[in-house]
């Protein structure tokens, strides 16, 4: 390949890289998320249609090194295309964090394959020249990308189970498999596979250690799942944040091997954004990174909630004592949760704001960063909804006025707004919460008093001033809708 080529390869990279950066910019706000998806959208397409017009030029190399050649290729990038279109275009939005779940297996599982096909072929890629052995650094950079997106595929595996909650196969139960000595195994299989890394590294010889590569690969295989199962329910958005993060680094590793700098890029930037959620979400639910690895509070709190509960007295009402609460009231903040996305009911709770709004009420959104099952899915949620973005509040922004308002309508929401967070002995000790307690009047729409990811019993339900409406939130809503004047 010519210098001029190579020059219009690296200048269309660097583009499609500055297209992916602003689309992270973008999608940092909800106002601005449509200009980063249509950035991100741009610069994927020009790192695509570069990537083809590389391999036009290799083609006839490739297929000398034993490739497929670019028609494979081309079926490929449709038949994906057509089969993430039609999952995206279907997906209900509670099962959104599934969908992103099976996206970062595939990345995981595309990167050891290239990996393979690299330590077989090195020349087909420009690592090497036919003959010459994998260089050291090579090696330890395949090594690496193969063992992150190993684990990539099989923990993502395993969470899409976990999220989905319709297999009955026992590593797909939403309750963590914890077993004795489980942390020494981990231990012993992650020693294994540097053990075995090292191997494959430092073999001498033209021939790669394909035996050390392949068991450390499926070592690395197992080890996904085995740090996946012990995580209970409560801490799934910190898992599916944490996965999105590994499918970055096997990526960029990838890249570092083929000496892609669309790769190196791409995969940074997905690395490093995720890395960063992880932490914000860990910090919302006031846990360590290192303890969601070990098996976060949804194992602990799920077998507390096995036992027996206090019977308490709960006040409950109608739909048409909430709309009448609601309707009268100067200032009403809205708290959505998963619930509301199970029962599909935001275009409903837009309508029922419109009506208030029309009646002179103050109405916003509160959202936790942790509600639902991914980050930002109640975000998402109120945008399908078209509900405007000065109406949405974040945690930190809105905790203030929770005080100052008339009422909080907690519509399946649980553990984001439990004060037993305030609670040094609770489970959930020092979680930030919405602090919904504070408010004059509050209304919670649930099926039931059943509890929340984390198993705990919620005392705002038994607060005097909380009104419990139970039923499914689509039909709660409509039915206050129709009594609202």
């Amino acid at each position: 390949m010519n210098a001029i080529s190579m020059n219009l390869v690296t200048l269309f990279y660097l583009v499609a890289s500055v297209c992916f950066i602003q689309a992270l910019k973008g999608l940092s706000s909800p106002s601005s998320a449509r200009l980063g998806n249509a950035f991100g959208m741009a610069g994927m397409a020009i790192a695509v249609l570069t990537t083809i017009a590389l391999m036009l030029k290799l083609q006839e190399r490739l297929q000398q090194g034993g490739g497929l050649g670019f028609g494979l290729v081309l079926l490929g990038v449709v038949v994906g295309g057509a089969i993430g279109a039609t999952a995206a275009k279907k997906v209900e939005m509670t099962k959104m964090p599934e969908l992103v779940a099976a996206m970062h297996s595939l990345i995981g599982l595309a990167a050891v394959c290239i990996a393979i096909a690299a330590v077989s072929e090195p020349w087909a890629f420009n690592i090497t020249t036919q003959g010459e052995p994998l260089p050291f650094g090579n090696r330890l950079e395949l090594f690496i990308g193969t063992f992150v997106g190993a684990v990539t595929f099989s923990g993502s595996v395993i969470a899409f189970g976990k999220l989905s909650g319709k297999y009955k196969f026992r590593l797909f139960q939403g309750a963590p498999v914890r077993f004795a000595g489980q942390h020494i195994l981990n231990l012993l299989v992650a020693i294994a596979i540097g053990a075995l890394g090292l191997v494959f590294c430092f073999a001498d010889g033209l021939e790669p250690a394909w035996g050390a590569f392949i068991v450390m690969a499926a070592l690395a295989f197992v080890l996904g799942v085995l740090i996946i199962i012990p995580i209970g329910g409560a801490d799934m958005p910190v898992v599916v944040s944490m996965l999105n993060s590994y499918s970055g680094w096997a990526a960029a590793g990838i890249g570092f091997s083929l000496n892609n700098a669309m790769l190196i890029i791409a995969g940074s930037l997905v690395g490093s954004s995720g890395a960063i959620l992880s932490y914000i979400m860990c910090k919302a639910m006031n846990r360590s990174f290192f303890n969601v690895l070990l098996g976060g509070f949804g194992g602990e709190a799920v077998a507390d909630a096995g036992g027996a509960k206090e019977q308490r007295p709960v006040k409950s009402g109608s739909a048409e004592d909430a709309a009448f609460i609601l309707q009268n009231a100067e200032s009403v903040i809205i708290v959505p949760g998963y619930g509301l996305a199970v029962a599909r009911a935001q275009h409903t709770v837009k309508e029922l704001v419109d009506k208030l709004t029309a009646h002179g009420v103050t109405v916003r959104y509160a959202i936790h960063p942790v509600a639902g099952r991914m980050p930002g899915h109640m975000n998402v949620l109120l945008a399908e909804a078209e509900v405007p973005y000065d109406q949405v509040a974040e945690m930190e922004d809105i905790n203030g006025e929770f005080g100052q308002t008339d009422v909080v309508l907690v519509l399946g929401a649980n553990d984001v707004v439990n004060p037993a967070a305030k609670d040094p002995k609770s489970a959930i000790a020092g979680m930030p919460i919405l602090e919904a307690y504070r408010a004059k009047s509050i209304i919670v729409n649930k099926r039931s008093m059943a509890s929340g990811y984390a198993g705990l019993d919620n005392d705002l339900f038994y607060q005097p001033n909380t009104m419990m409406v139970f039923g499914d939130a689509k039909k709660v809503i409509e039915a206050m809708v129709k009594a609202v004047d």
